[in-house]
């Protein structure tokens, strides 16, 4: 008898080891860009400091340092990927920061929420606290922004919520610019089209706002993201949709933050919410 219950155990092991190597092998494969696999990332978990991390960007495209906000503090964090240390330099008080990008290679730029800037040198990068901070309080128009991204001497600040914009057919885009004095400008708006993006059966009307922007320095593209319903927008150099992906909830639990290194490889950053808030890495070149 303990012959024949040993057999009938063993049996249902095995029938429990098939059911789970096909559950695994027929998990849902999302589509992906152009160069990525954005369903098989490297992960590097956040320390509790940066639970609640909302912007990241690089240095010159040299991802060895990735340099990061949150929420809450006015700190810019810089760590190496994959280390637990972290250091900070001060710029501002407490307030809620939602993007950081490098301008001209040597300022760095704040996005608040509100759509304040701060902008201080890269070189003051390491001191405890950042002296030549420039603040612009509200140069946006009243809205709310989450994404910032500097490109050809100018930034563009990408509007969350904004009143003019209508959440199921577009989205605005502020450009801004170095004035005469060395101040800084609203140079002019757009929008982009979002009538091509269809919404997933069954979820009734397409939602789409945007939490962070980023070019690709290989494909010259532009890349969106909305964490709301989980989205990824590739457009082209004259801001066109060419091509829209959803994104698995399990792994991008609240993408915040995206940036791309010189090869080419996104690295996207997801607040932790209840968990571990993490950078994922897509390496260019494995699709």
């Amino acid at each position: 008898m303990k012959s024949m219950y040993r057999h009938k155990n063993n049996f249902a092991c095995f029938l429990l080891g098939c059911l789970i190597v096909l559950g695994c092998n027929n998990a849902a494969q999302y589509k992906s860009p152009a160069g990525y696999d954005i369903n098989k990332p490297e992960k590097f978990l956040m320390p509790q400091s940066l639970k609640e991390i909302s912007g990241i960007a690089f240095l010159k495209g040299n991802s060895d340092t990735i340099y990061a906000i949150e929420d809450e503090d006015g700190k810019l964090y810089f760590f190496s990927p994959g280390t637990e240390k972290t250091s900070y330099s001060k710029f501002g008080k407490k307030g809620d920061y939602e993007d950081v990008t490098v301008l001209n290679i040597n300022t760095f730029a704040v996005l608040k929420s509100n759509g304040s800037l701060s902008l201080f040198p890269t070189t003051e990068i390491g001191k405890e606290k950042i002296d030549s901070v420039q603040e612009y309080e509200n140069i946006l128009p009243k809205g709310e922004y989450e994404g910032l991204f500097a490109a050809d001497s100018k930034l563009y600040a990408l509007c969350k919520n904004c009143s003019g914009d209508k959440e199921e057919n577009e989205v605005s885009i502020y450009m801004l610019e170095a004035t005469v004095g060395g101040g800084l400008s609203v140079a002019g708006s757009f929008k982009i089209d979002l009538s091509m993006i269809q919404p997933e059966e069954g979820k009734g009307k397409m939602k789409f706002h945007p939490s962070c922007i980023a070019k690709n320095p290989v494909t010259q593209e532009w890349y969106i993201i909305s964490s709301v319903n989980k989205m990824l927008l590739v457009l082209d150099a004259q801001w066109r949709i060419k091509e829209y992906f959803p994104l698995d909830p399990a792994l991008f639990k609240q993408p915040e933050g995206m940036a791309f290194n010189a090869k080419g490889d996104m690295y996207i950053s997801n607040e932790g919410g209840d968990g571990t808030a993490n950078i994922l890495l897509f390496k260019y070149g494995t699709n």
